[in-house]
């Protein structure tokens, strides 16, 4: 199994950090950016080898390569997303698909949050696909929402949910198993084939209408935060630091 990091966007609504920086780059607790702790939190559970999924500014990620690597002991390997500026997610995660095809926890590169979190997702593994989702936090319009039924399986994974319906938030972070590779790879052609302005978890859900196995390990009452904006690189430097 690898570590995988979904580090191409592009984060126009963090500008002026982001007019040179992708937003994995972007400092939230000293030098420390979103990618060091992600970096951090992977080779802490002994995943060391990193595919790293870029496209805006890639340059910046590449003039760190080396400083990451002796850092926190990985090996990181770069996949190019010539798209990013113009294609969602599902297609860079599309991209990564001989990688993740040895099993892979991936995390978004906008997202802080403590090493808690690969901890819970690899102590039940065994589903195909297993999301982290936050089912305490108070829910609104922008989060990635879920629904599952009696047996544990995803039913609905989408923003558009009234969050009143929603089990909870989908935080970016999930455990793909090597069995589950193929048919998640061919459920992301098909979703970026429709619409390259889908995300990656219309993949997923893409993935659970096939017949795919995607489950739910909730991670309690952790403090974490997708940063989109302002307000969200304040609140991750509020937390970043405590970890």
């Amino acid at each position: 199994m690898i570590g995988l990091v979904l580090a191409a966007g592009a984060g126009r609504r963090l500008r002026p950090y982001t007019d040179t920086l992708p937003k994995a780059l972007v400092p939230v607790d000293g030098d420390t950016t979103i990618l060091d702790i992600a970096l951090r939190n992977l080779a802490e559970v002994g995943l060391t080898d990193v595919t790293v999924v870029v496209g805006y500014a890639a340059g910046a990620v590449e003039d760190r390569r080396a400083g990451f690597e002796r850092r926190y002991g990985v090996k990181l390997t770069l996949v190019h997303n010539d798209r990013a500026e113009e294609w969602n997610n599902a297609y860079s995660l599309w991209l990564a698909r001989e990688q993740f095809a040895q099993g892979a926890l991936l995390v978004n590169g906008d997202t802080v949050h403590p090493v808690g979190v690969e901890k819970t997702l690899l102590a039940e593994r065994g589903p195909g696909i297993l999301l982290a989702i936050d089912n305490v936090k108070r829910l609104a319009d922008e989060e990635m929402k879920t629904t599952f039924d009696a047996s544990g399986q995803l039913t609905r994974i989408t923003k558009l949910m009234d969050p009143a319906e929603a089990f909870g938030e989908y935080i970016g972070a999930t455990v793909i198993e090597p069995h589950a590779a193929a048919g998640l790879a061919e459920a992301l052609e098909t979703t970026w084939r429709r619409d390259p302005n889908l995300y990656y978890e219309d993949g997923y859900q893409e993935y659970a209408e096939r017949g795919g196995e995607v489950r739910a390990a909730t991670i309690g009452d952790v403090d974490w935060v997708e940063v989109d904006n302002h307000d969200d690189l304040t609140r991750a430097r509020e937390i970043a630091c405590r970890y």
